[in-house]
């Protein structure tokens, strides 16, 4: 039973065709894995099946009777409302027909004996429902779900409108988990997330009744938890079945076959294209070399498999900071509460230091804390006097100019055609360079932020889960440059895989909190 079918879907942004003819099946219960290099139209194709924006042509059929959740970053919290109060709303239904039971109680007693028993037989269906639903452990429901996402160390007590970008994004994450909807969408979930909830949203999803579309640039979390892939490549949208290595081996084995193809006609257009030369000129052959023209007009042209390029980041290095870059004694950091025991460390030059621990620990807290941009509790932190460098943040609003003008802003020396030179380095096309910030994909505003840190030289890169968005290219890129850079790395990263072989030293933030981890 199909849940949710698309049909011919096209939808073009600017000149760019983004979804070309789309056809899209999602049967009841499926674990669907949407792929796709980054600014491929991954996002575009969940604004369109949720009605966010538009398609040109094509049709988005929904069935009857489903509910359907989405993680949208973007939704409002509203102020004065705890956690546990915006968690509650999940189950606004079952508290709606509770209400309607109590308020059935009350009538009751202005009944005959006729409209008691049709009363009595409501609320014995309501009943029912509240007890099948498991309304009577609520309570216990949500604890469940808020600590496998951490949110119990936030605090349900806690204020949303005091909560950063990540921890809200875990509220809303929690939420649709709890309401359990018949269909799951979800893009990038885990970029908020520490290792032991990556973990914990696995297996959640592995063992999940009803179907998902899951966006995520984490390969592992993608492959454990999806049985179909669906693949978005020059508009073009693709449906495997199975997880993403057997999506992989698949890939690679239609890739060679077109390849295959695309040589054996190229042999075949360039002995057209020699027999036409040397015949067309002759008037005992210029017919036969006609019809080998109308062949060759008719002839469906392959294109080569598509090889994406990997991007190129290059982090400038430029004069030398004292030995230590950042150091800290008894330093307490928070905000109005302590977040951690008092630390005392040194950050010597030229190391890469990954700093690490569950989220919502205090590591972005403790980075702007050795900057400067936030006070700290009590302790002292000092910053090399000598120290050069950029500071790439976890979350960052962009205003509404265009990627180019994002470049110029840092850069107002460089020629219009140098800003393109930058852009094009990290895969960023004409079309995207005149793009809107904000509308460009997650991993092309990363791509973009990291080439403008790294064009201007510095001794020290200071790093807060700079892989959030980028695809397993643009990964391999920046850890490349990463290696390759000769100053001071501080590096706040959730991906094992990304650090590992990276990092010098590890400052691990959970032996110095002050919550019980």
């Amino acid at each position: 039973m199909s849940v949710l079918e698309v049909t011919n879907l096209t939808f073009s942004f600017g000149n760019k065709i983004i979804l070309e003819d789309a056809n899209f099946v999602m049967q009841k219960g499926e674990h669907i894995g949407l792929v796709g290099m980054n600014g491929e139209g991954k996002s575009t194709f969940i604004k369109l099946i949720t009605h966010q924006i538009s398609p040109d042509e094509g049709k988005i059929v929904w069935a009857k009777n489903l509910t359907t959740g989405y993680l949208d970053q973007y939704l409002t919290l509203t102020k004065g409302k705890t956690i546990k109060e915006v968690l509650q709303e999940a189950f606004n239904d079952m508290f709606l027909k509770e209400e309607r039971m109590y308020k059935l109680y009350e009538e009751i007693a202005n009944l005959d004996e006729d409209g008691q028993n049709k009363v009595l037989e409501e609320i014995g269906e309501i009943q029912s429902e509240l007890e099948q639903s498991d309304f009577y452990n609520l309570d216990n429901k949500i604890a469940d779900v808020a600590y496998g996402l951490g949110l119990k160390e936030v605090g349900l007590d806690k204020d949303v409108s005091m909560l950063s970008g990540g921890q809200r994004s875990k509220v809303l994450l929690t939420k649709l988990l709890l309401q359990q909807p018949t269909i799951l969408i979800l893009d990038e979930p885990t970029n908020f997330l520490d290792e032991n909830q990556v973990n914990w949203l696995k297996e959640y999803l592995i063992n999940y009744p009803n179907a998902f579309i899951l966006v995520s640039h984490d390969r592992a979390f993608l492959n454990d938890v999806i049985n179909v892939v669906y693949h978005i490549e020059d508009a073009i949208l693709t449906r495997y079945t199975g997880n993403l290595d057997k999506f992989d081996e698949m890939y690679e084995i239609k890739k060679m076959h077109q390849n295959q193809a695309y040589q054996k006609q190229q042999k075949e257009i360039e002995k057209l294209e020699t027999f036409i030369a040397k015949n067309k000129a002759r008037v005992a052959t210029t017919n036969l070399a006609k019809s080998r023209q109308r062949i060759l007009d008719k002839m469906e042209i392959i294109d080569k498999a598509k090889e994406f390029v990997k991007p190129t980041f290059i982090f400038k290095k430029g004069g030398s900071s004292g030995k230590f870059v950042l150091s800290c004694e008894n330093l307490i950091i928070g905000y109005t509460e302590p977040l951690s025991k008092p630390l005392t460390f040194n950050i010597e030059r030229g190391k890469k230091v990954l700093i690490k621990g569950v989220n919502g620990i205090g590591k972005t807290t403790l980075l702007k804390t050795l900057l400067g941009i936030i006070p700290c509790i009590s302790g002292k932190s000092e910053i090399d006097y000598n120290i050069n460098y950029a500071y790439f943040e976890q979350e960052l609003e962009f205003d509404y100019i265009t990627a180019i003008d994002y470049v110029w802003k840092y850069y107002p020396e460089l020629t219009n055609k140098e800003v393109r030179g930058l852009l094009a380095g990290v895969g960023i096309n004409k079309d995207k360079a005149e793009s809107l910030m904000p509308v460009l994909s997650g991993g092309e505003k990363a791509r973009i932020r990291l080439q403008v840190l790294g064009n201007r030289e510095t001794n020290t890169l200071i790093l807060d889960e700079p892989t959030n968005h980028l695809d397993v290219l643009a990964k391999e890129a920046l850890k490349e440059a990463l290696l390759d850079y000769k100053g001071t790395v501080v590096l706040v990263c959730h991906e094992k895989e990304f650090y590992d072989g990276l990092v010098d030293e590890i400052i691990d933030l959970e032996q110095f909190s002050t919550k019980i981890i």
